[in-house]
């Protein structure tokens, strides 16, 4: 049985002895472990079903914590100021004493590492005294969860606890960005728009690489094609909605779908961001209770979260490996 917890001490606790947590962050639940435990990081993989050669992110209480552990030049430490906490996360060269189990970091020389903005998160990495390696906290390649209930649907059983932070403010995964060789490139569009960060230390390269490839391709977490993934099939930019299809609205629907779920009535990015993980998942649920053929998901147009939700969508609608 997976416990519930108020108290973050609790779940500091169950890190330092090994444990798996799922912890609440303002982007999606993670499952936590402690990043120098290499058994525990092994198991974050096997609860999870993830392909070992899918690297995870580190979490760290401050960026002085996570700079222990990874080289950061001028712009890492730019953009920690800026955005840290908060849903950047940054690659950035492996130190040569780093801390954090090679599993980890799938082997790679490289580190992905962030601050998260959530007051539970952070009491929890700052008791447990150690890096905490968290992807999202739900079976490899199907929807993150932003709810303590979505966490529980997905592992229930195969974990120790999760600490209850109710839901995630913003609702999809960290931008990645990697500096860590020379340059600066967009591996992931999330929580905070590219334009942002631009503003801080001028232009990022955007090939936002599609690979299921070979571990070296992989150099963070959210890049498998087929990704964040209901069970039904979801069709994008849709512009007509058959009466057998379940409707993911953006904006005014749509008529004709046997169940909508709206992402923003206002076609506001940021609330639509928040709402998208939760509302694919009761899609998906109430779409096979109702034997529907698939999800139609409307176009989501324009900057800001809109790219990150756009990239979410695409890899939900992948073919799936």
């Amino acid at each position: 049985m997976t416990a519930l917890l108020d108290d973050p001490l609790d779940a500091a606790a169950l890190l330092r002895a090994g444990a798996l947590v799922a912890l609440p962050t303002e982007t999606v639940y993670g499952l936590g472990a402690d990043a120098r435990n290499g058994a525990a990081v092994a198991a974050i993989f096997e609860a999870k079903g993830r392909p070992h050669f899918n690297p995870l992110i580190c979490h760290f209480p401050d960026a002085e914590a996570a700079f222990a552990e990874v080289r950061a030049d001028g712009r890492a430490r730019a953009l920690a100021a800026a955005f840290w906490p908060g849903p950047l996360t940054l690659v950035l060269p492996r130190r040569a004493d780093c801390r954090v189990d090679l599993l980890a970091g799938a082997g790679l020389d490289t580190l992905a590492v962030r601050v998260p903005d959530h007051p539970l998160a952070l009491a929890v990495l700052r008791a447990v005294g150690t890096p905490v390696a968290a992807p999202s906290a739900n079976r490899s390649g199907r929807v993150s969860p932003t709810t303590p209930a979505h966490v529980r649907e997905e592992l229930e059983g195969r974990i120790a606890a999760i600490l209850d932070g109710g839901e995630c403010a913003v609702g999809v995964e960290s931008t990645v960005l990697d500096l860590s060789a020379g340059g600066a490139a967009l591996l992931r569009p999330g929580g905070v728009p590219v334009e942002a960060i631009e503003a801080v230390i001028g232009p990022v390269g955007r090939p936002i690489p599609h690979g299921a490839g070979p571990a070296p391709t992989l150099r963070s977490p959210g890049l498998l094609l087929s990704h964040y993934a209901p069970t039904l099939p979801l069709r994008l930019d849709a512009t007509d909605v058959g009466a057998d299809e379940a409707l993911l609205a953006y904006g005014t629907p749509l008529a004709g779908a046997a169940l909508v779920a709206q992402l923003s009535e206002a076609r506001d990015a940021t609330e639509a961001a928040r709402h998208l993980f939760g509302a694919l998942r009761h899609l998906d649920a109430e779409g096979q209770r109702l034997s529907l053929r698939g999800i139609a998901a409307m176009p989501v147009p324009g900057e800001g979260l809109a790219p990150a939700i756009r990239d979410r969508l695409a890899r939900a609608a992948a073919p799936k490996a």
